[in-house]
């Protein structure tokens, strides 16, 4: 369907796309646009990228079997606060008399 338009039709809707968003519009939305689809490639370069290391483990990922809970968890300050980050210690059950 769209190999069939002539020129004319053509230029008759590059016409309404003008008078619909102007002509200060299109350049950012085009630019918006190209933004977009090096956003979407680089993504999916990046997907590929993933599923090729999954697929592939290395000796990084197979020598790091600590597991989180035995390693030391840090509660992070407001900004600009170092005091009063501490390390988080297990809960542990306390009784009451």
């Amino acid at each position: 369907m769209i190999g069939n338009l002539k020129p004319l039709e053509i230029v008759l809707i590059i016409a309404v796309i003008l008078l619909l968003f102007g002509a200060k519009k299109l350049p950012d939305m085009a630019r918006s646009l190209g933004k977009s689809a090096r956003i979407l490639k680089s993504e999916a370069k990046a997907m590929k990228k993933d599923d090729a290391e999954a697929a592939a483990p290395t000796t990084e990922t197979v020598a790091d079997t600590t597991s989180p809970a035995t390693t030391a968890r840090t509660i992070q300050a407001a900004p600009g606060d170092v005091t009063s980050s501490r390390p988080v210690s297990e809960a542990k059950p306390t009784t009451q008399s």
